[in-house]
């Protein structure tokens, strides 16, 4: 286990607007929308930032889109290769075919086949690895020092981090001050840089994350103030298997972000359904993480105005439909 050092933090507030600048006209502002039935079951003023509506269908876009802007003329030449479950893979592989940079995705067998499909579509080319057998971040540095490769990390890179936190900071200005904001949280990208817009531009919001709880990394880590991780969790939170919190993502959250929550498969099902139900809007179950601790009132929230982070919406329907049918 490691211990946060005492170094400059890697992003901060200007990182997130000067990404906000590449993006404008590129990545989706993407709609705030609320509900009266979801208010009236909480007691609170809900504003959900729906990220399942951007550009390939989650918040991953604005991270690549910001980070393969940055890439020297020698970089996008070469190209880049990234690894990710999906969703990151998928925003990699849209960058890179608008700005004309090849992309190489390490994925594992048994990514979703919505996700897979999805970034062959958009012309990157795949690699496929063993969850079990398989290192996807030793296998995407062997490409890179084959190929002369650019690494593009789903979470623990500071212009991926700088662009994820764009979310928040649409959000605030939609919307106004926050009470609190609930962001999904994977390996922290998207809750750290939601976190630095938050506190700047909405200050004493409270900052929270929300992990599966077979997957609780960060939660634990957050907790002890170390940097602790959890091998394969299973969990159906695809884009939060992650095993830990990144080098850059853990001394951002430690700083900004002020408390961490669980929830379990069950109920983070349970919301999904929820919200394709009454909100008519299809979550994939990363992406409902911090929908599910509000639903399952986790926190104190009424008579607050609180910030729902809907990560993402690249969920596989045929699966989805076993589960409805199972309920």
């Amino acid at each position: 286990m490691d211990t946060p050092g005492s170094q400059p933090l890697p992003v901060a507030y200007p990182d997130v607007a000067a990404a906000a600048e590449r993006l404008a006209g590129v990545a989706h502002r993407t709609p705030a929308l609320t509900s009266r039935t979801v208010d009236q079951r909480t007691g609170a003023k809900v504003y959900f930032k729906c990220e399942n509506f951007q550009r390939m269908g989650a918040f991953k876009f604005r991270g690549a889109y910001n980070a393969l802007s940055n890439l020297n003329g020698v970089q996008r030449r070469r190209g880049v290769v990234a690894y990710s479950s999906g969703n990151h893979a998928q925003a990699v592989a849209l960058a890179g075919k608008l700005l004309g940079v090849r992309a190489v995705i390490v994925m594992p067998d048994d990514a979703p086949a919505v996700k897979l499909e999805a970034t062959r579509g958009y012309g990157a080319e795949i690699v496929i690895y063993n969850r079990e057998t398989g290192d996807r971040e030793q296998l995407a540095r062997e490409l890179a020092e084959k190929r002369g490769l650019t690494v593009i990390p789903p979470f623990d890179h500071p212009q991926v981090i700088a662009g994820q936190g764009t979310a928040a900071k649409e959000l605030i200005e939609d919307v106004g001050p926050l009470d609190y904001l609930l962001v999904p949280c994977g390996g922290g990208g998207l809750l750290s840089g939601c976190a630095i817009a938050a506190n700047h531009l909405s200050p004493g919001v409270r900052m929270i994350g929300v992990e599966p709880a077979a997957g609780d990394d960060v939660t634990r880590s957050f907790q002890t103030r170390t940097l602790q991780s959890v091998h394969n969790p299973d969990t159906i939170a695809d884009g939060a298997r992650t095993h830990s919190a990144g080098k850059l993502t853990f001394p951002l959250i430690l700083h900004h972000v002020h408390d961490m929550l669980t929830v379990s498969d069950k109920e983070l099902l349970r919301s999904m359904f929820y919200l394709w139900e009454r909100m008519k809007i299809v979550v994939e179950p990363t992406g409902a993480l911090a929908a599910c601790a509000l639903l399952e009132k986790k926190t104190k929230t009424k008579g607050l105005r609180v910030g729902i982070v809907i990560s993402g919406g690249n969920v596989d329907l045929a699966w989805a439909a076993t589960k409805l049918l199972a309920k």
